[in-house]
């Protein structure tokens, strides 16, 4: 594999994120190997994953370049695709799901992120769902795990301030389970181990009930988050935010 490394202990998969020049964020290519390693990791017989990222950082989002690689309506819909199945597999993996958050978690990376059943980051981590930064709304779920952490309320003032938090101010308002002083994947690790002594058959069977029944919605907002991308992405706004990100100044939207 070019961007992922699986390594087995016992019962613990750990799935790590390894595009480190990049900051893990994701492209074309790294999508679609994602896509195809959560399948693989899934039929895995170990019944807790944790997913980390190498490097500096958990993931920062989607990169940017890829915005002009999917000008095209079949490779954006392929892309999509990719971003749907490594959530909907996540969510319904019949596996205990640990994300173990480093450095920042931004946009796609922090929707990644929440997809998992628990949600650890270091101390001086910075989560972000900001889409709105360069004219989108989020994707890969964002709409959903925002509201089933925040609701509905507080879900839309934090996508549409595009604040980054701290691993503390994301644990305060639910974003983050736990906040770990040293290593996040270390202590999930010990996590991890501490699940597989107890009785996971039985925890396994609550997430899937639970996420049985939240599957159908999870897939709506999936289709509305694809839809409405599509539609953001031939604004005005969006370009003139690549453009801002780009030449590192601030951006002048006008609502067009």
């Amino acid at each position: 594999m070019s961007f992922f490394k699986v390594e087995e202990n016992g019962n613990v998969i750990h799935l790590i994120l390894n595009r480190v020049d990049k900051y893990n964020a994701l492209d074309v290519e790294m999508l679609q190997e994602f896509a195809k390693v959560v399948g693989q990791v899934k039929q895995l017989s170990g019944q807790v994953l944790v997913i980390s990222g190498e490097g500096k950082g958990f993931c920062a989002g989607g990169d940017l370049a890829m915005m002009r690689e999917i000008a095209d309506e079949s490779k954006y819909n392929q892309v999509m695709n990719d971003i749907e199945t490594i959530v909907t597999t996540l969510y319904t993996m019949p596996k205990l799901v640990i994300s173990a958050v480093h450095g920042s978690a931004v946009g796609l990376g922090l929707s990644i992120a929440l997809s998992a059943d628990y949600v650890m980051a270091e101390a001086d981590a910075m989560v972000s769902m900001n889409f709105i930064g360069v004219g989108l709304a989020p994707d890969g779920g964002g709409h959903f795990w925002l509201e089933q952490r925040l609701g509905t309320h507080q879900a839309k003032q934090f996508t549409w301030n595009g604040q980054q938090l701290t691993a503390k101010e994301a644990y305060d308002v639910k974003l983050v389970d736990l906040v770990v002083q040293g290593s996040v994947r270390e202590a999930a690790e010990q996590l991890a181990v501490e699940w597989t002594h107890r009785p996971v058959q039985s925890m396994i069977a609550t997430k899937n009930i639970y996420h049985q029944h939240g599957l159908n919605q999870l897939l709506e907002y999936l289709a509305h988050e694809r839809q409405n991308q599509w539609r953001l992405r031939q604004t005005e706004d969006h370009q003139e935010g690549v453009r801002a990100f780009l030449e590192k100044r601030r951006p002048t939207f006008k609502g067009k």
